[in-house]
């Protein structure tokens, strides 16, 4: 599929460059500190989860020979910030953006960081951030899964606005937690709170699930479902090579 701004969502838009990206939000429905409502677009459990510096890279490969070629993975952005967010990033042109990640199977809502140490200002304008783009990707045709991201027990209050409840939703694991102890019992709070509130059916890990709390959630008949980290999959294959 060939992206142009005939075949864009708000056609209209004249690309006046403004503070937050406000086309994005044309027609959505704004709930708890105005952040938007980002349906559960997809209708398939993802095959294969790559990184938003992974698609680029496939983009770059096939374009060349297919301009319609068609990968099925999910694209997530499970990565350092500066990798996909600042003056360059996803929001200085989100029309390239749509251009690449319609020619993967759908997308994962970026990840923006809520650090701890953030001003709560920021952490919510992260969460705002995450369903705006879900929800205009979705409105784009491209299959969407909610990222869920969250922090200390105050975040609560808006970490999970914005995701319809019983659907699928996506977590990584790669970043501080679960893996390092000292942030393991504030994960799995967080990730207990998240189920409460959210009651998905299904959850996507992308990194490590060897934990015993998405045990417990299996337990329970939640469909718990782990895609190796880009880091995973070069080690495995650098194992296999030698």
């Amino acid at each position: 599929m060939r992206i142009s701004k005939k075949n864009i969502a708000n056609p209209d838009h004249k690309m006046v460059k403004d503070v937050w990206n406000a086309f994005m939000a044309d027609g959505a429905v704004f709930g708890k500190y105005d952040i938007p409502y980002c349906p559960t677009t997809t209708v398939t459990i993802p095959r294969k989860i790559i990184t938003w510096d992974e698609a680029k890279s496939i983009y770059k490969k096939q374009i060349k020979s297919d301009i319609s070629f068609k990968n099925e993975a999910y694209v997530c952005f499970y990565m350092d910030d500066y990798k996909f967010d600042g003056a360059r990033g996803i929001w200085y042109d989100p029309y390239k953006v749509l251009t690449i990640l319609c020619h993967f199977g759908g997308v994962i809502t970026p990840d923006f960081s809520t650090y701890q140490d953030f001003p709560v200002a920021l952490k919510i304008c992260a969460t705002f951030r995450m369903r705006l783009w879900g929800y205009w990707l979705g409105k784009n045709g491209i299959p969407v899964i909610n990222n869920v991201r969250w922090g200390t027990p105050e975040s609560y209050d808006y970490s999970f606005e914005g995701i319809p409840e019983n659907s699928i939703v996506a977590i990584g694991t790669v970043g501080g937690s679960p893996r390092q102890i000292v942030n393991r019992e504030r994960f799995i709070e967080g990730l207990n709170e998240m189920v409460k509130r959210l009651k998905p059916h299904t959850i996507l890990i992308y990194g490590s699930d060897k934990y015993e709390c998405f045990d417990v959630l299996r337990q329970q008949g939640i469909n718990v479902i782990q895609y190796p980290s880009s880091t995973a999959c070069y080690y495995e294959r650098r194992r296999n090579h030698e």
